[in-house]
């Protein structure tokens, strides 16, 4: 396995990262007091090109998907009241109660049909991107908790689903998904329930919603699952993936990793109770990167625009190879400088939001509750 890092490791920086985006995240809101009211996929758009990191032969237009392409894992009626509530503005009883569209903390917003098309046309792209080998970053995808026939945890449709299938239809047959969200993939876990070729690993805060993910939760065999106590530290997710997610990736040997990189799990996140620096994530692709011959990374989680950004951005820094400054230019201060965030934490922002991308290492001690993860997950395998 050394050997093939060795070599995947070459071959990536001898290939180009792409970046795949859309404006239609610009001013989309799911409204004034969601937690998906603040810009983050525009914000770390923004971020990279006021770095000097997005030349614009590597950023590419995510397309919308079109029914045809979403429909092979959602149900078509589904699709087509997506579309009424977008054309309408309004949602029937019926399709609430059957679609749960407009409920739940899925609320109708003015693209609601468009911007989840374009965040699985956006993965189904970054999948034929990566067909012959190579990374795509596409921050606007990450909707993991998605199912068939219904809208779930502010997602509409489930990409991260969505790209798998495309990769399996490469003539692919072993797939890694690893989710980083402070929220259980349960979407996708469900998805690939009994289907062997595609392992699914999450580390996510215990008791959280979805309240899904449980230590002994295998799905069919094909999942291995990390329930973390708040306070989760970056030792700690350190340890989780030596001791335990690498080695269960090296095991399987994946030909694509799919990487859904959710910010929420930050200390700053108003959603979770976790407590990890964006090192950890920065890390964790570090680690990923090298261990397959294609690795598509999307966003997922995370509702404080600065801590989304910056840890976006220094994802897409590390992915290319590109050391992260001390600090930001003044470009890319003034980017973060223009956002405003209405939770008490955005009144009166620390300078390093403005200043780096980096965050200060959040370091502590492993407790045992993550241990026993760990070695219980590698006695299972």
């Amino acid at each position: 396995m050394r050997q093939e890092q060795k070599f995947f490791g070459s071959f990536f920086r001898e290939r180009t990262a792409f970046y795949i985006g859309s404006e239609i995240y610009r001013r989309s809101t799911y409204g004034g007091k969601h937690p998906l009211a603040v810009p983050r996929v525009s914000t770390t758009t923004d971020l990279c090109r006021a770095m000097g990191w997005l030349p614009d032969d590597v950023f590419v237009e995510a397309p919308m998907a079109t029914d045809a392409q979403v429909t092979r894992f959602h149900h078509p009626d589904y699709i087509a009241a997506l579309r009424r509530a977008e054309a309408s503005q309004t949602v029937s009883d019926e399709d609430r109660t059957r679609f749960r569209i407009g409920a739940d903390g899925n609320p109708i917003f003015a693209e609601i049909y468009r911007r989840p098309m374009t965040g699985a046309g956006g993965i189904l792209r970054a999948a034929a991107l990566c067909a012959d080998g190579g990374i795509v970053f596409c921050p606007g995808g990450g909707t993991h908790h998605g199912r068939p026939d219904r809208a779930a945890g502010f997602c509409y449709l489930n990409d991260p689903v969505l790209g798998i299938l495309a990769l399996l239809d490469q003539g692919l047959f072993r797939i890694a998904y690893l989710d980083i969200d402070a929220h259980h993939g349960d979407g996708v876990q469900d998805a690939f329930h009994h289907d062997k070729r595609v392992l699914t690993l999450s580390i996510h805060e215990s008791g959280r919603w979805p309240r899904t993910g449980a230590a002994a939760d295998r799905a069919g065999g094909m999942a291995r699952n990390f329930p973390v106590p708040q306070g989760f530290n970056d030792t700690e997710m350190r340890h989780l993936m030596d001791h335990a997610v690498l080695p269960m990736i090296d095991q399987f040997r994946p030909q694509a990793i799919f990487l859904q990189c959710g910010a929420d799990a930050l200390e700053e996140d108003p959603l979770s109770r976790l407590a990890l620096s964006n090192n950890a994530h920065i890390a964790v692709v570090e680690a990923v990167m090298t261990r397959a011959p294609r690795l598509l990374v999307t966003g997922g989680g995370g509702y404080n625009p600065y801590t989304v950004a910056r840890c976006w951005a220094a994802v897409w820094a590390t992915l290319n190879h590109i050391p992260i400054p001390s600090h930001t230019t003044p470009a890319a201060g003034a980017v973060l400088r223009g956002l405003t965030y209405n939770r008490a934490a955005g009144r009166n922002p620390p300078a390093h939001w403005f200043d780096s991308l980096r965050d200060a290492p959040r370091e502590g001690m492993v407790r045992p509750e993550i241990t026993a993860l760990a070695a219980a997950a590698l006695k299972d395998a």
